[in-house]
């Protein structure tokens, strides 16, 4: 099996996640669900994400709808402009995303922004065919991937938001205001966006229905360099992609004017660093610059943060510097004045962005924390980060015996509010060792017959399978010492 194959048997298995409505032939692809390991190694991705960039630096967080005013996506561009290129089969009626076509059957990059005269002539120069059928396509066409819904009984039109950014947009005067906001400014916001993909497929990695956590800075084009904070990232070192792979520190990619200005340098720093703590190898990341073809119509300049997986480079991170591009736009839409003062100077923000795929972060992770221990029976463990982990510590009495459950309790009640616990008494001591590896579980604790004499438990490590002894009444403090982040 690939990787991509056993993340899924152990996500379906486990219950990290799994195809939405499963039960019902007729259910739509491209929605996934979250089980109660998935839930818990997403909240505490999230959590991570929070400590290293939103409460870092000092960012504001909000929560936004969902379903927003057809005028919002007028303004942003979207009903125009957020489509991607599709073809239709003339004998079987298939429909296809056709830069993935193409991407498939001739292995070469094609752009999402590719014209539609240009996608027509790929297939016909290679003379794609219909996968299903082997038929004929019709000529491309552009499909907006918007969510349209209707509100109240007069049925007034309304869009599930393809994106959460444009709320921090819309809202933004408001919480400049209440906060008594100064450039640079970042508002963060995680939920839920829709995008009505066309051959939606591969789980997570590309959904109809999914969880983005998205930052935007607002702040003041003619002082992107007056940013002292950058001095705290200066040194570290960026995985740079622009036709060959550079290793560089953040203050050089400034003197080789490789980035553009200390801002985004910063950000991209503050991003490469939190990456750093997810568990993911830092030799499979990168920054991959896009080209003129490849950005998105609002941006300026752009970087995807990308991971080497099974599939080949990933798409997580979108950095893009979108200019006045969207406080200009709902401006001129709303009639309402967005400028703000800054040292008594009135001024459009800029806006730069991080916008992260929550979901495809979980299947990287998982994916780079995969292993098979040839050595030892072949056991599958996933190597996550301790802190990442959905349980934390399993509690396992070696017997079924009244003392031994008396004892797992009394532990079980020291450490069950703080963390993430798992009680197992069920088959041999072997198989629920296993079965806490399979779901990342770094310590198992066991109450063994010395338990009963002296209060103290076997500590199990799951990657060494080493193990050593603690009295319960320590097992709380060295799980708060072993799950503090660096």
């Amino acid at each position: 099996m690939s990787a991509y194959d056993d993340i899924i048997q152990l996500a379906l298995e486990r219950g990290f996640y799994f195809p939405s409505c499963e039960l019902y032939s007729d259910s739509s692809a491209g929605f996934w669900e979250y089980g109660p390991n998935g839930v818990k190694i997403k909240n505490k991705f999230l959590e991570l994400w929070r400590r290293e960039l939103v409460r870092r630096d000092g960012m504001l967080e909000i929560d936004g709808t969902q379903i927003m005013s057809k005028k919002v996506f007028l303004a942003s561009g979207h009903l125009k402009n957020f489509s991607d290129p599709v073809v239709k089969c003339k004998k079987c009626n298939s429909s296809f995303r056709a830069d993935k076509l193409i991407q498939d059957e001739v292995k070469m990059e094609v752009s999402e922004r590719l014209q539609s005269e240009k996608v027509d002539l790929l297939i016909k120069e290679n003379d794609i065919k219909c996968p299903n059928c082997n038929g004929d396509f019709y000529k491309s066409e552009r499909f907006n991937m918007m969510f349209k819904v209707e509100i109240g009984p007069n049925h007034d039109e309304a869009y599930l938001r393809p994106e959460t950014c444009q709320s921090i947009f819309v809202d933004f005067p408001r919480i400049f205001k209440v906060s008594r906001g100064r450039l640079p400014l970042g508002i963060a916001q995680i939920g839920k966006s829709f995008r009505n993909e066309i051959s939606p497929r591969q789980g997570l990695l590309r959904l109809r229905e999914f969880y983005q956590a998205e930052i935007e800075v607002f702040c003041n084009p003619q002082k992107l360099d007056d940013l002292q904070k950058f001095e705290d990232v200066k040194d570290t070192i960026l995985r740079i992609y622009d036709k060959q792979m550079i290793e560089i520190t953040a203050s050089q990619a400034l003197e080789k004017e490789i980035l553009p200005n200390k801002l985004v340098a910063y950000y991209l720093s503050l991003l490469v660093n939190f990456f750093n703590k997810t568990g993911i190898s830092n030799k499979r990341t990168r920054l991959r610059r896009l080209s003129d073809d490849e950005k998105a119509f609002y941006s300026s300049v752009s970087f995807d943060f990308e991971v080497d997986t099974s599939f080949g480079w990933l798409e997580l991170v979108a950095c893009n510097y979108r200019s006045d591009y969207d406080l200009l736009s709902h401006s001129s839409t709303s009639k309402a004045n967005l400028h703000v003062m800054d040292d008594e100077i009135k001024v459009l923000p800029h806006v730069f962005e991080l916008s992260l795929g929550v979901d495809r972060c979980i299947y990287s992770i998982l994916e780079h924390s995969y292993f098979i221990d040839k050595e030892k029976d072949d056991r599958v463990l996933l190597k996550l980060k301790p802190y990442l982990s959905p349980v934390q510590a399993g509690i396992l009495p070696l017997l079924k015996k009244d003392e031994f459950k008396n004892k797992s309790q009394m532990l079980l009640s020291l450490i069950n509010k703080d963390f993430d616990v798992f009680y197992d008494e069920s088959g041999s001591i072997g198989r629920r060792y296993r079965r806490l590896e399979e779901i990342g579980t770094p310590f198992a604790f066991t109450i063994d017959h010395q338990t009963i004499e002296d209060d103290t438990v076997t500590i199990r490590y799951r990657d060494s399978m080493s193990q050593e002894r603690i009295k319960i009444s320590e097992v709380r403090s060295f799980l708060i010492k072993s799950l503090c982040i660096d």
